[in-house]
């Protein structure tokens, strides 16, 4: 099973293997708080698209149309995640605010298809 939240909520055994999905570490959070296994920076958007989308929701058709052409390169860390997610409850964390619309919502979607 794999599922998404907020890196800056509290963590939960119920949350499994907890896997950071964002290319840069969340502002004002230590390791200890964010009780992150791992941190996977590389299956986050590049930096260019990050900057162009800036968490502006009427961008958010376009970015997500861009983001899956970039997953298109990241198969083997997309596999990983979905083996992983076999023998354990994975969550994917992310830092945005906006939780309908961030990169956790678009990978969430693809990995459970």
């Amino acid at each position: 099973m794999i599922q998404i939240k907020r890196v800056y909520e509290d963590y939960a055994d119920s949350d499994g293997y907890r896997i950071l999905v964002d290319r840069l570490w969340p502002r004002g959070l230590t390791k200890e708080r964010a009780h992150v296994d791992e941190w996977v920076k590389e299956i986050a958007p590049s930096n260019e698209l990050r900057e162009w989308f800036h968490h502006d929701p009427t961008r958010f058709a376009e970015f997500k149309t861009k983001y899956l052409k970039e997953l298109q390169e990241k198969k083997d860390l997309l596999a990983a995640i979905k083996k992983k997610a076999l023998h354990h409850r994975v969550t994917l964390l992310y830092g945005a605010k906006d939780e309908t619309h961030n990169q956790a919502q678009i990978l969430l979607t693809l990995l459970k298809k």
